[in-house]
């Protein structure tokens, strides 16, 4: 028996890695997928593709996840194609990295919107369906840097520790109703974004870092994994760092 076999998973932002990974992970595991991404691209085909090549059933919606109406909109219609939703990833995200001094009002407002306010959107809008079940897994992706801050990324990280905080609340409203709800916060994880740095700044990065390394998108796919399945069963309103060590 598959870990998720029978369930539907939700999964926003997921045309590419952390997404992507987490999609493909829970595919492996049994689950129909639903994945959101902001435009219909042909990574984001390929990407629905991949996963329904893995035997289970796959759709793609394109959506706003900072649009609080596009949110209801898209909890009604993943409904309506696979009849439930088990698992909610709120995996959208963006960086507008600068020095505060230099920080535009937009630049502020943007990743508030995207990575912050998406969670709210989407989790509000996914609870009915969730509670009429009487189950549900969210989990939601939060970040080292929401917990130790970094210098140049305060939009950044003030979002992901107002993650941190909605998750911890979160899990004590919905917890009688049996949903559950966690955060993954990854540390430096090698995607496309990251690729792009320098090497020696990515040979820095891997110094600092107790393994000596880079986590992957599929490390925190695992850990996903394990948040949305009845292995944590009895966990709920954790944060737990993906993040070889970097922050203890």
């Amino acid at each position: 028996m598959k870990l998720l076999e029978g369930k539907t998973a939700l999964i926003t932002g997921a045309s590419r890695g952390i997404g992507k990974a987490i999609a493909r992970r829970f595919a492996m595991e049994g689950s129909d997928i639903a994945i959101t991404n902001i435009v219909d691209d042909e990574e984001f085909r390929t990407t629905i593709k991949e996963i329904e090549s893995l035997g289970v059933k796959a759709k793609g919606y394109v959506s706003n996840a900072a649009n609080f109406d596009d949110s209801q909109r898209v909890i009604n219609e993943v409904v309506k194609d696979f009849s439930r939703i088990d698992i909610l990833i709120n995996n959208a995200g963006i960086t507008r990295d600068t020095l505060l001094m230099r920080m535009s009002e937009d630049q502020w407002d943007s990743v508030i919107a995207v990575n912050l306010k998406s969670v709210f959107n989407l989790t509000k809008a996914v609870l009915m369906t969730m509670i009429k079940q009487k189950s549900g897994s969210i989990v939601n992706m939060s970040s080292v840097v929401g917990v130790s801050g970094n210098a140049g990324q305060s939009n950044y990280s003030a979002s992901k520790a107002g993650i941190i905080g909605f998750t911890k609340s979160i899990a004590k409203e919905v917890g009688s109703r049996n949903i559950r709800c966690n955060a993954i916060a990854p540390g430096f994880i090698l995607t496309e974004m990251t690729e792009k740095l320098p090497e020696e700044v990515k040979k820095d990065w891997a110094e600092k870092i107790p393994l000596k390394r880079g986590g992957t998108p599929e490390d925190v796919a695992n850990t996903a994994l394990y948040l949305a399945s009845d292995l944590s069963s009895y966990v709920t309103g954790q944060t737990i760092h993906v993040c070889g060590g970097m922050l203890t």
